[in-house]
């Protein structure tokens, strides 16, 4: 039966949490990886971006964390309370179909494209350039999902996976 008030507002999760936010991220993350390598982003790498960047105690490690100090440092910073770096592939289950469907919707928008075969993810040039006026929240996003593609050109994947103790 219907609520006689409407449909429910979104809660924080709901709002946070979306599959055109996290299309952006991933987008911009890369951009990012591809602007510094000059190849395409191993898709799995992909499965990582939203639960570092949306989870608000990553996100703050990750822009607090210089571009130059790297992957190893931000996990060191995680790692002072073992469970925070943990986490992260907890997170990385929870949000693997949040992060599907925003591939899904960024190859909609065309800001991304999958290449299947090789298991690739690339982030489209814009014509449109960037968003305009992003919120602070969303520019920390957006500066840590530019780090974490950053920080992901400089260690192969079993280096990211030893580093952040996650498995592929």
């Amino acid at each position: 039966m219907a609520s006689l008030s409407g449909p429910r507002p979104p809660t924080e999760v709901d709002l946070v949490q979306n599959p055109a936010l996290g299309a952006l991220l991933l987008w911009r993350f890369a951009r990012t990886y591809q602007g510094e390598v000059a190849r395409e982003v191993p898709l799995h790498l992909a499965f990582l971006v939203l639960p570092m960047v949306l989870h608000k105690g990553s996100r703050n490690e990750i822009v607090s964390t210089r571009k130059a100090s790297g992957l190893t440092l931000f996990a060191a910073k995680l790692g002072e309370q073992r469970e925070n770096l943990l986490a992260i592939h907890d997170r990385a289950r929870a949000l693997r179909p949040l992060t599907l469907r925003s591939i899904g919707q960024g190859v909609q928008a065309r800001l991304l494209s999958v290449d299947y075969p090789l298991a690739t993810l690339r982030g489209n040039a814009l014509e449109t350039g960037e968003p305009a006026n992003p919120s602070e929240t969303i520019k920390n996003m957006l500066s840590a999902a530019d780090k974490v593609g950053s920080w992901f050109t400089k260690m192969d994947t079993l280096q990211i996976a030893a580093t952040l103790r996650v498995e592929f």
